[in-house]
């Protein structure tokens, strides 16, 4: 593979002189960096994936009754999105090194409305496998948070984990927005009137991230945000160089595997997806149900707890500015089991205090784990964070599909779900332990 190196007096990240650009133009300057315009349209790239996320619950009963199919038939389509929403964001890192952050997000927003637009005329149940399964969980895993990562590692050298806060809460405030227009849009109209208005809302977001977003603060003659005055180009050459994605993409994680860090954060990463995803969305309003709250209740909760978890991952990515990761993940993970541990003492029939106050502190804790995860990657696999983040994404939703199927054992065997949050709740004390021992990133660069 050959590489075409810059000369240190054509950095890209130096400031260009005033009277670069086409003749006749003076240099525009703005005292809003182009990167926080980057970051915005990154966010509604993001907004616009997690909203996808939400529809598949919705579309169960209304498949089930119209089409006669059977819900593992329909669960088989939900499966194969979560699994390539998390194998495809590590090769998504890979593509935007190769082909740009533009194309690769235009052509995931593409593919999403794709899927979901032909959704609207499936009669079979391989047609809902490949739209939505294939289709439209390749895009959203595209626009995961291995973009985010991407995004930060190319515009940002300062307020990293402020800005990962912030577009790690864009996809959970897109699905936990959208949920109740769909739902009412749903119920009231079909649910293909809420398949369609997803689509639109890709369309509207395409143009947007086709016009405004860039690959690489350079690719503009700017420095990334918070950059030192002459700051060395230590990033990835211009992305035309870098050929064989999915080549990459491997070799990366055949890398990192060979080091200790990685696993460690895989297993926490893959209990974070355990903790959350895999019981809490999947199976809290069936246990709300048996202890008599009514499911749609128990959906207002669990939406409720989406909408703290935005606070919880913003001020988590402020935190990670400023504190050591490491002691920020053994710190959420031992909180997050206390609460698990508590959930079967305050879960009952009726919304009360204690009940309140676990609603409050498992939204705080939800998602708070990605920023120090994140900022652990790029500290100890540099250039190659977003990829080996990717992966460590991809043992989030592994660990999240190990549980929803251990929870549905589980109430099969004992008849109650309290069992699943006692053991889940120990899973979150071990990665506490596991957050300790991962390597301090200086010690791991010597």
């Amino acid at each position: 593979m050959v590489e075409i190196r810059m000369r240190s007096t054509d950095s890209p990240y130096a400031r260009p002189p005033r009277s670069s650009g086409p003749p006749g133009r003076p240099p525009v300057r703005s005292r809003v960096h182009r990167a926080w315009l980057v970051a915005a349209v990154a966010a509604l790239a993001i907004v616009t994936a997690g909203a996808f996320t939400t529809l598949a619950g919705l579309l169960t009963g209304p498949l089930h009754r119209e089409f006669g199919w059977s819900r593992s038939a329909i669960g088989l389509g939900a499966s194969v999105n979560m699994v390539l929403y998390g194998l495809t964001a590590p090769f998504a890192a890979a593509l935007m090194d190769r082909f740009g952050m533009r194309r690769v997000v235009g052509g995931a927003l593409g593919a999403v409305a794709t899927g979901a637009l032909f959704t609207t005329v499936m009669t079979q149940p391989w047609q809902f496998v490949f739209t939505w399964g294939v289709l439209v969980g390749a895009g959203c895993g595209s626009m995961a948070m291995a973009f985010a990562a991407t995004v930060t590692e190319r515009w940002f050298v300062r307020r990293r984990g402020l800005v990962t806060g912030v577009l790690t809460a864009a996809g959970v405030f897109g699905q936990f927005a959208f949920l109740p227009p769909l739902s009412w849009i749903t119920e009231r109209y079909a649910w293909r009137t809420g398949t369609v208005t997803l689509v639109v809302a890709a369309l509207v977001a395409l143009p947007l991230v086709l016009l405004l977003l860039r690959d690489r603060p350079r690719d503009i003659g700017l420095r990334p945000y918070g950059a030192p005055e002459r700051a060395a180009d230590t990033s990835r050459e211009q992305s035309a160089i870098v050929p064989g994605a999915a080549l990459r993409t491997v070799h990366v994680l055949a890398r990192s595997a060979r080091t200790g860090p990685f696993w460690l954060l895989a297993a926490t990463f893959a209990i974070c997806g355990a903790s959350t995803n895999g019981v809490m969305w999947t199976h809290f309003t069936p246990a709300a149900h048996d202890h008599g709250m009514p499911a749609t209740v128990a959906s207002s909760l669990l939406a409720t707890i989406g909408a703290f978890n935005v606070a919880g991952t913003v001020a988590s990515g402020w935190l990670t500015d400023r504190l050591d990761p490491r002691h920020l993940l053994a710190a959420y993970y031992a909180l997050r089991g206390l609460t698990l541990f508590a959930l079967p003492l305050v879960l009952t029939a009726r919304i009360g205090t204690p009940l309140v106050v676990f609603v409050v502190l498992f939204g705080l804790l939800d998602v708070a784990t990605v920023p120090p995860t994140l900022a652990l990657c790029r500290e100890l696999y540099g250039e190659d964070s977003a990829i080996v983040f990717g992966w460590v994404g991809a043992a989030h939703q592994l660990g999240a599909g190990l549980a929803a199927f251990a929870g549905g054992a589980a109430r099969d065997a004992f008849g109650s779900y309290d069992p699943l949050w006692v053991g889940v709740g120990a899973l979150c004390g071990a990665g506490a332990l596991l957050s300790l021992m991962a390597a301090r990133p200086r010690a791991a660069a010597a």
